[in-house]
């Protein structure tokens, strides 16, 4: 079977957290993009470019299970989100993921992790990731909060 007849999956993930704390604190945070300690299952994570933040930033993350993904920045707008693609590391065709942030008032911060992903997988397959996904998305930012409320 070619690849072009292969039945495409195209899935979604999004998870939020509301943090009792000021925006400029979650960005100092979520902009050190290899400083992922809140990031679940997280084992090391690294640079593979010479730039560190912003637009064509380049980060390799490890993780326990000895998967490797590799991350592009590809959208970046301080203290309001950051978007990035994977190039590695994952059972997707394609992936970008946006995490963005905004203030709700009485001095809290909403931080929604979203994605888009297209796979090739056997639908059984697609359907574990998507759930895997989406539970990897709540368990993380639920570290960042209790990391930030923590400080």
């Amino acid at each position: 079977m070619r690849g072009s007849d292969m039945e495409k999956y195209v899935g979604s993930a999004k998870r939020s957290v509301v943090i009792n704390t000021n925006i400029e604190t979650v960005w100092k945070k979520l902009s050190k993009i290899t400083k992922l300690d809140w990031l679940e299952e997280q084992k090391s994570s690294k640079f593979l470019s010479q730039k560190k933040y912003g637009v064509g930033a380049i980060r390799l993350i490890s993780f326990e299970d000895g998967s490797d993904v590799e991350e592009h920045i590809v959208d970046w707008f301080p203290k309001k989100s950051f978007s990035y693609i994977a190039i590695t590391g994952l059972p997707l065709l394609a992936y970008l993921a946006t995490i963005s942030m905004e203030r709700t008032g009485n001095g809290k911060v909403k931080v929604t992790w979203q994605s888009y992903f297209v796979s090739d997988k056997k639908k059984k397959e697609f359907l574990e990731f998507s759930k895997f996904l989406n539970q990897f998305y709540s368990k993380s930012l639920h570290n960042l909060k209790s990391d930030i409320q923590r400080n």
